[in-house]
């Protein structure tokens, strides 16, 4: 609904709308392409981050599973990675993740904006519920895999109450992150106007509030931003966790995603090249996996 990856659809003349909702283009030799990149002697080991786009473990991946090829490269290059998703199917390739975080950095963030019900059934069809996203966290935790929540979108006026946000971060908490890193709804070009025509639906009433609180951008205002992340970190000393790291949440940052998720750290060079004479700086390397 809200997602600001709705734009991009349009760089293949395809349909922002309903047809973003349909249609998708698999990169189906992205393993291989991957692991040629990875095995470049231009390729310096850089931290890649997944998922900052749209979702590598969508309902798709379920029918043409290329993440098992692409965590196996990274792992058989002891390259570092995080990965960010709303869905379970993570837990498919959980002996991967296992093996990958024995050799090299492995970050995970599950996103989870809220636990209201009636909110998540009308603004996220078609995706896990909550209490099943924070299972993930749970289980992955339990195998020693870095996980943190980003507990991402908070909606201005429909999961915004302070009692939302404590229900919200109490089962967070409960499902043993190592960190939760809130971010407000924005509305990027593409997303803003399907999600409009949601609420016209919906909330005709939020209408005229939601115009004027994005009148100047696709961000909520600045101090709206700061209350709620101000309000979700003291919930979550309350409940015993703490925010994520800001360095890796820079590190792990999606497009339009101002703070970004996870924590895992992203060295410069992988494992296998420790112990490697230093080499000047290279300008950072763009995997296209085309």
């Amino acid at each position: 609904m809200y997602c600001f990856a709705r734009k991009t659809h349009s760089y293949l003349d395809l349909d922002t709308g309903l047809g973003f909702d349909s249609q998708i283009v698999v990169k189906i030799n992205a393993p291989e392409v991957l692991a040629r990149q990875l095995a470049s002697a231009r390729w310096q080991g850089a931290h890649v981050a997944m998922g900052t786009n749209v979702d590598c473990y969508q309902r798709a991946e379920g029918r043409y599973g290329l993440m098992p090829g692409i965590i196996t490269a990274l792992r058989d290059h002891a390259n570092p990675f995080s990965i960010l998703t709303k869905g379970t199917l993570i837990l498919r390739d959980l002996d991967l993740l296992t093996q990958a975080a024995r050799v090299t950095e492995v970050g995970i963030s599950v996103s989870v904006g809220f636990t209201d019900q009636e909110l998540w059934r009308t603004i996220e069809p078609g995706t896990p519920s909550p209490q099943r996203r924070l299972d993930v966290v749970r289980t992955l935790g339990e195998h020693g895999i870095d996980c943190g929540v980003l507990m991402a979108p908070v909606v201005p006026f429909l999961g915004d109450r302070p009692e939302q946000l404590r229900d919200t971060v109490r089962a967070i908490a409960e499902s043993g992150p190592s960190s939760v890193t809130p971010l407000v709804l924005h509305l990027r070009p593409g997303a803003r106007e399907w999600f409009m025509q949601w609420l016209r639906r919906h909330h005709p009433g939020l209408v005229g509030r939601y115009e004027r609180m994005y009148a100047d951008g696709a961000y909520a205002p600045t101090w709206y931003q700061r209350r709620i992340t101000r309000q979700v970190h003291e919930l979550a000393a309350q409940f015993g966790m703490r925010p994520a790291d800001r360095g890796a949440s820079r590190r792990t940052s999606g497009a339009g995603t101002p703070s970004g998720t996870g924590s895992a750290s992203a060295p410069a060079r992988s494992r296998a090249s420790e112990g490697a004479a230093p080499t000047a700086p290279a300008a950072p390397e763009q995997l296209t996996l085309l």
